[in-house]
């Protein structure tokens, strides 16, 4: 039944009454001693280790994944997984080289790395960047997704939908970091609970539909007979998905770039542990590559479950609405098929996921805008409540905007794909320059505005060169351009910061100390389960 029963407004209802207490508690007891803001940006000095990864997590999954990864699940399988595990993976590396330096620096925004290490000009330039990708490309398609979810589930109209997520985004990212922070718990609470329930239900599907009553793991034998091509982690250029995710570019090429650019030099996330002390922040990266494990659980295995259902004869509407199949129809499908009040826990969840999400990002906009624009720019001697004030203004504005951009997208199939790319499009000219800023002292504020400059072109005429030339040039699947990208923008700017006819400015140094790469035993632990639990994962799945 393609609505919400009573039981499920009861338990959704219980949900935003218990989300929205907790967070005005925070924010009553926060805003008794403090309107400073670092407080409402970052949370500093108040975010557990636990808070910091929940945080994270709650920030990064979002209907995009329940959506979007679960509906490239349902078309290509458990290599869309590669996301989550070699995440997983990098923020240990983040968590042992890269966060050490933001704090020992006391750095607060990426913007203001780039202005410490290079220049104002590069600074400016990848803020307004960064802003354009936030707003119209992060915001808008979660916005899409979450509403394209609700409006599958639900009575509720596609514009309303759009303009409640909106609405309720708003209302928890006015709070601060502080009440973001401790409300995504509830929310990574919530989504996690409620992604099991939604991929205990087509496991049993499944199980059912082959006569073999409610059994998991009878479910999940069934999926590895029925769909053995869904369970390759490595796809060989004959796959038809080889442009998605081109072989071991995933292991050894343009994921890395894709993970370190996000995890590491990505302000929305990253914004979550500058505010504590690295020993605190580094659990909490810790914590949150823990978690990634186990995402592909809640999001990839329903979608897989989703095509071998459909391809023995169900579902048969409800995937191909306009007589081709839509990928991202899977989870919404899966989830009517929930009894009421387990609908209600899969809805909360879903509406958990978009709305942490969305408060994160409109968190790091407002930040961004507020301190490496507006007070830059605008008002150099802005008090701390009006940038606190300007920073509200900033997450409105950007809300709005998303939403009324948002329904442009309906004619995605695979929205997760989609958000990859075009972010890829400045991700390897932001690790270049973020990567030869840390660790190359001779990089000139020369080559990082040039490397800024050229990242978007370069990713853009790798794209769009085979079109102009009618195929003569190779068409590269867009994880291998973002290497190729990668690799020129950092030859470029090694080339200019080399041939550079001034010796370097030592007011644009940063501070590195090697101590701090230290880790402690129970890090070291941690870390040596995760990357077995990966090896072991890659090895069976390969």
């Amino acid at each position: 039944m393609h609505k919400l029963q009573r039981a499920d407004y009861l338990v959704f209802f219980v949900y935003f009454i218990v989300v929205s207490a907790y967070g005005y508690y925070v924010y009553r007891k926060k805003k008794s001693f403090t309107i400073d803001s670092k407080d409402f940006f970052l949370a500093e000095g108040s975010l557990t280790w636990w808070a910091i990864g929940a945080s994270l997590i709650a920030s990064n999954i979002s209907a995009e994944h329940f959506i979007g990864m679960s509906g490239s699940g349902y078309a290509l399988g458990l290599a869309i997984s590669t996301y989550e595990w070699m995440a997983a993976a990098t923020l240990l590396i983040v968590a042992i080289f890269i966060l050490p330096i933001y704090l020992r620096n006391k750095i607060f925004t990426m913007p203001q790395f780039l202005a410490r290490r290079y220049n104002q000009q590069v600074s400016t330039l990848m803020a307004v960047f960064w802003l354009l990708v936030y707003v119209f490309v992060n915001l808008t398609s979660i916005i899409y997704l979450g509403a394209l979810a609700i409006t599958s589930i639900s009575d509720i109209s596609f514009g309303w939908s759009i303009a409640c997520l909106a609405l309720f985004s708003i209302i928890v990212t006015l709070g601060g970091m502080k009440v973001i922070g401790y409300t995504d718990v509830i929310q990574v609470l919530v989504l996690i609970v409620g992604g099991l329930v939604t991929t205990y239900l087509a496991l049993t599907l499944l199980s059912g539909h082959f006569g073999y009553g409610n059994n998991i793991l009878k479910g999940l034998s069934i999926l590895r007979k029925e769909a053995p091509d869904h369970f390759h982690m490595i796809f060989h250029k004959g796959n038809p998905y080889y442009k998605d995710l081109p072989g071991l570019s995933v292991v050894i090429g343009g994921m890395w770039i894709n993970n370190l650019a996000y995890w590491g030099c990505n302000q929305y996330i990253i914004q979550r542990a500058l505010g504590a002390n690295l020993k605190t922040a580094r659990s909490g990266l810790l914590f949150a590559a823990f978690l990634k494990l186990l995402v592909p659980v809640i999001v990839v295995l329903p979608g897989i479950t989703m095509f071998v259902l459909h391809k023995n004869g169900m579902f048969q509407n409800e995937m191909m609405p306009d007589g081709v199949i839509k990928p991202d129809h899977a989870y919404p499908t899966l989830m009517n098929l929930l009894p009421p009040g387990l609908k209600g826990v899969a809805f909360a969840a879903l509406t958990a996921a978009v709305v942490a999400s969305l408060a994160g990002k409109a968190n790091s906009i407002s930040t961004i805008f507020s301190l490496d624009i507006y007070k830059k720019y605008f008002n150099k001697e802005a008090s701390e409540k009006q940038l606190v004030g300007i920073g509200k203004w900033v997450v409105i504005v950007a809300m709005g905007i998303a939403a009324l951009i948002a329904p442009a997208l309906k004619n995605l199939d695979q929205a997760y794909q989609f958000i990859q790319e075009y972010v890829g499009f400045i991700s390897p000219g932001v690790l270049a320059i973020f990567l030869l800023g840390f660790f190359w002292k001779r990089t000139t504020a020369a080559a990082a505005l040039i490397g800024s400059l050229l990242t978007i072109p370069v990713s853009a005429i790798l794209k769009f060169l085979p079109v102009w030339t009618n195929g003569i040039f190779p068409d590269y699947p867009f994880l291998d351009r973002m290497t190729i990208t990668f690799v020129i923008i950092v030859f470029i700017m090694i080339g200019i910061s080399l041939f550079r006819t001034s010796s370097p400015d030592k007011s644009h140094t940063i501070i590195i100390d090697k101590k701090d790469f230290r880790v402690s035993h129970a890090f070291i632990l941690g870390s040596v389960i995760i990357m077995g639990i990966l090896a072991g994962l890659y090895t069976v799945f390969w």
